[in-house]
């Protein structure tokens, strides 16, 4: 476990992260979690006295990485922008995607498919199945599902699917 106190921040214009609330995590204190990674990873702890798993540490050059507070972290230390905060985290080697049964059905039926989506990094394995989960009805949820699994086999990765979708 590492442990710091560190100021919330809140980004102004910054492309899409902008008016994210984050706290930033310095080259030192990264490589104490998991050395020499310079991609995203998981990390549980406690943010304060709030215990959480599975936030996404980003890098952000240079070594150091952020951590994004949703609404719904924030809601729950009490805090935003400008707020100390004591940070207590390791990585989160627990973490595991959760594969929604109906798409778990379809790569069933398409091994090759199930197997590309394995070899995605967790972080692009979630954007999938966020995408799925937020649809607000079942008739764009199964849609969302062929999309995925045809990506899947077409070895593409979320920002490929999405754009071939936007042309197609």
């Amino acid at each position: 476990m590492v442990e710091f106190d560190t100021i919330m921040l809140q980004f102004a214009e910054q492309g899409e992260k902008t008016g994210w609330t984050y706290i930033e995590i310095p080259t030192d204190i990264a490589q104490q979690l998991k050395p020499n990674t310079r991609t995203s990873f998981r990390v549980k702890g406690m943010l304060d006295s709030l215990p959480v798993s599975g936030m996404a540490l980003m890098p952000m050059g240079e070594g150091n990485f952020i951590m994004a507070l949703k609404a719904e972290v924030r809601k729950g230390i009490h805090k935003n922008a400008g707020a100390v905060l004591h940070v207590c985290i390791e990585e989160d080697t627990e973490y595991k995607v959760e594969v929604p049964d109906d798409l778990q059905e379809c790569f069933d039926f398409e091994p090759e498919a199930l197997d590309f989506f394995n070899s995605l990094p967790k972080s692009h394995r979630e954007y999938f199945i966020k995408w799925i989960n937020e649809a607000k009805t079942g008739e764009t949820r199964a849609k969302r599902i062929v999309n995925t699994v045809n990506a899947m086999l077409r070895k593409w990765k979320f920002n490929e699917m999405l754009r071939a979708m936007k042309n197609g």
